[in-house]
């Protein structure tokens, strides 16, 4: 017998349980389409490792889905507590900050997605509380955290399109086109 022959076999037999693994998994995550992509990772990542295998190939298998399911779970649980921080981080407007910010932010946020702008004028501009944002919404505390991060990442982008090194460096006194047209 070969090396090559017995993972052939090894690799054989891993796909031939595929749907036990799955089962398996998916009894643990609660949920089909994750359960397939946790599978199909641990699976894409121990074709290298398959020769390496001196025991169960299914045995050590189920050992490499249940670190899968647990990986991910930790990575989940990171999340959502970053989510949950950004939720219940207080939003109130530092008047200083309010009076440097480039006039042409305003004029920017209406060219975001109307769900983006409108997180972003409720929350950063009228200082509600994301998690009271989230209810009004009638979105999920994390999903409103998602939803301000990727407003303010899109904002940000337009501010730095349209004003170039000045968004870079602070911008106290806007000179730049938009800034100019939004004061007229």
């Amino acid at each position: 017998m070969t090396p090559d022959s017995d993972s052939e076999r090894t690799l054989e037999l891993l796909v031939a349980s595929h749907r036990e693994f799955l089962a398996f998994v998916e009894r643990r995550v609660g949920d089909r389409a994750i359960a397939e992509e946790i599978v199909q990772d641990a699976l894409v990542r121990s074709l290298d490792r398959v020769g390496e295998i001196r025991e169960s190939a299914v045995c050590w298998f189920y050992r490499v889905l249940r670190n899968a399911i647990i990986d991910r779970a930790r990575r989940e649980a990171v999340q959502r507590k970053r989510l949950d921080a950004l939720a219940n981080e207080p939003s109130t407007p530092d008047e200083e900050l309010q009076q440097t910010v480039c006039r042409c932010v305003g004029k920017l946020a209406e060219t975001l997605k109307p769900e983006y702008g409108d997180a972003l004028q409720r929350i950063d501009v009228e200082g509600m509380k994301v998690k009271d944002y989230a209810a009004e919404a009638g979105i999920s505390s994390s999903n409103a955290g998602v939803r301000v991060f990727r407003a303010r990442e899109a904002l940000r982008k337009q501010v730095a399109r349209a004003c170039g090194t000045c968004a870079t460096h602070g911008c106290v006194d806007c000179t730049c086109d938009h800034g100019a047209a939004t004061s007229a």
